[in-house]
């Protein structure tokens, strides 16, 4: 009788060896387009006049901020979780590795926008509020008059030949207004400005995993 047990025992180890290589494979493939992505996002960020729109870390459990409210008082709006923070600094020292120094820091001033902004960013500029980037979700705000005043000043600023890139850190209600994509909570959108003040979106991605 033919004695299988060898062949098979190679074959095993034929298969093993094979779908080693293959996660192998894959595990670098995905690294590679990792890297990629890592590097489009660094060249539209570098484009002149670009700003990058950030909508905040991720927060406590919830949607919107309580009944009780108060723009002026954190203990009343839905804030940062540990991890929100914790992202948010690494969001700033991944700026910082890529040599990357925005001209200018703006953030909606909900606290978790600008605690976003200041951990990532006050090491590098100073992060100043700016009430367009201010949320008009639940009620809040006037939509219209804020998107007019986002726009207008970006088209101000293309006119004055500003070359370097701004950030605003702001809420994804405002993001989506403008650019017209959606943002998980710590994304990123880079965006370009026209002359009206209307944005063309040259990449968008997700940092400090």
């Amino acid at each position: 009788m033919m004695n299988l047990s060898r062949p098979l025992s190679c074959l095993r180890v034929i298969l093993t060896t094979v779908l080693l290589w293959s996660g192998l494979s894959l595990a670098l493939s995905g690294v590679q387009a990792a890297e990629q992505d890592q590097a489009h996002l660094v060249r539209a960020m570098k484009t002149p006049g670009a700003v990058i729109m950030i909508r905040h870390a991720q927060t406590e459990p919830g949607i919107g901020d309580p009944d009780h409210f108060r723009l002026a008082d954190c203990s009343t709006q839905r804030n940062l979780s540990q991890e929100g923070r914790q992202r948010s600094v690494r969001l700033g020292q991944w700026f910082s590795s890529q040599g990357l120094k925005p001209q200018r820091v703006f953030s909606s001033q909900w606290c978790r926008c600008l605690e976003t902004a200041r951990l990532a960013f006050s090491s590098q500029a100073v992060v100043q509020p700016f009430p367009a980037l201010n949320s008009f979700f639940q009620g809040h705000g006037d939509r219209q008059a804020q998107l007019r005043e986002a726009r207008s000043y970006a088209a101000t600023r293309l006119q004055r030949g500003e070359t370097g890139f701004e950030v605003w850190v702001t809420h994804q209600v405002t993001i989506s207004a403008l650019t017209g994509v959606y943002l998980d909570m710590g994304e990123l959108v880079v965006a370009m400005p026209d002359q009206s003040g209307q944005f063309r979106v040259l990449a968008q991605g997700r940092l400090a995993d």
